[in-house]
């Protein structure tokens, strides 16, 4: 799946995403981009950071912050209901 795929999906959807962690490990991340379901002030770009375009950049809901994930390393996505 592309990086744009992923994207678009979770800026309509909650997705679990099961990924491979750079130690080697698997982990199944609840996360979204859905404008309702981040924080206001969560949205706010950092004007000065370096886009890195083989990572994305998600709010996980578990750990209610910001986490990302290589696109090239994940393995699985499922849509949930919410």
């Amino acid at each position: 799946m592309t990086k744009q795929k992923i994207k678009e999906a979770l800026l309509e959807n909650v997705c679990d995403i099961k990924f491979t962690k750079v130690d080697g490990t698997e982990r199944v991340m609840r996360c979204t981009l859905k404008s309702d379901l981040v924080p206001a002030q969560e949205h706010k770009l950092e004007q000065n950071r370096t886009v890195n375009e083989s990572v994305l950049p998600v709010w996980d809901l578990d750990k209610s912050g910001w986490r990302s994930f290589r696109v090239e390393s994940v393995i699985e996505i499922q849509t949930v209901l919410v």
